[in-house]
């Protein structure tokens, strides 16, 4: 069955173009269900091999093993898909996972941060190398809600200074452009004479003291100490400042559908829950941002 694992990952990165990150989580999802139903066959399986009381004594060994249950449906969802693909190339007859049902997982709202709040975590001391690159980072990473890894893969010439632009290659390869303010401009421009001196080895717009490409493990790390220095008692990360950005530009006056494109989502029902807000509080801030005349 590898090779059909290998040929279904071929198949993601060249035909539908997903992005190294998506496809290397299918990767990971699959070599850890091959591994064990070789150990539970006591062969290597080959597809016809795998039946639903095999994939559902996967999830119950997953849960045994304390597995959340959001990640347990991914797994899920990523052999549907695996299966499913096989399908469609002649390889089975029938989808092995089609009539398992998902774990019911609570969906959780996400977490965002007040303005204050956003303002203090991006109020960073000092002049250092650090210092200069973590502003750069936080106010890049408010000013557009990148994702963590759109923001470590922006490379020099995808920032457009002048027009306050940055191109960005998000998930599934598609490209948008997002518009950034002058406080992050002016951060930027000021990490820019720090990054020359550190002779950076590619086109990375943000680098380590080594020269190469930032990881998005060291803006993890930025933000979470921040977030003790501040003393923000709740749990944050990169991504809460993405939703931060859409949460408060709503709350500004922009529209769903524009943020939507800011975030690069493809359904507007995510951009919804990143917005941190019901239909209720959507619909009060449209009369306050809309007063009759």
């Amino acid at each position: 069955m590898q090779a059909a694992v290998d040929g279904f990952l071929r198949h993601l990165s060249l035909e539908k173009n997903a992005s190294p990150h998506t496809v290397k989580a299918y990767g990971d999802d699959l070599h850890q269900f091959l591994a064990y139903a070789r150990a539970e066959l006591r062969q290597d399986p080959v597809p016809g091999d795998v039946d639903h009381l095999l994939i559902r004594s996967f999830l119950a060994h997953l849960h045994a093993r304390g597995l959340k249950k959001a990640s347990s449906a991914r797994k899920l969802a990523g052999l549907r898909t695996f299966f499913r693909w096989l399908c469609r190339e002649g390889v089975l007859a029938r989808n092995p996972a089609r009539a398992l049902l998902s774990p019911r997982t609570e969906r959780r709202i996400p977490t965002h941060l007040e303005e204050n709040e956003v303002a203090a975590l991006l109020d960073l001391p000092g002049e250092g190398i650090v210092a200069v690159r973590g502003r750069a980072l936080l106010e890049l990473l408010y000013a557009t809600g990148l994702r963590c890894a759109e923001l470590v893969s922006l490379d020099l010439a995808e920032v457009d200074f002048d027009a306050r632009m940055v191109r960005v290659v998000g998930k599934g390869r598609k490209e948008r452009v997002v518009p950034f303010g002058g406080r992050a401009r002016s951060a930027v421009k000021a990490w820019l004479p720090v990054r020359a001196d550190l002779s950076p080895d590619s086109d990375a717009l943000f680098v380590n003291q080594r020269g190469g490409r930032l990881t998005d493990r060291s803006v993890r790390a930025l933000v979470s100490h921040r977030v003790r220095q501040v003393a923000i008692t709740r749990k944050v990360s990169p991504h809460t400042l993405r939703h931060s950005f859409a949460t408060h530009l709503l709350e500004r006056g922009a529209d769903l559908r524009t943020i939507q494109e800011l975030l690069g989502h493809t359904s507007l029902s995510t951009t919804q829950r990143y917005t941190h807000v019901n239909a209720r509080h959507i619909l009060d801030i449209y009369r306050k941002t809309h007063p009759r005349a």
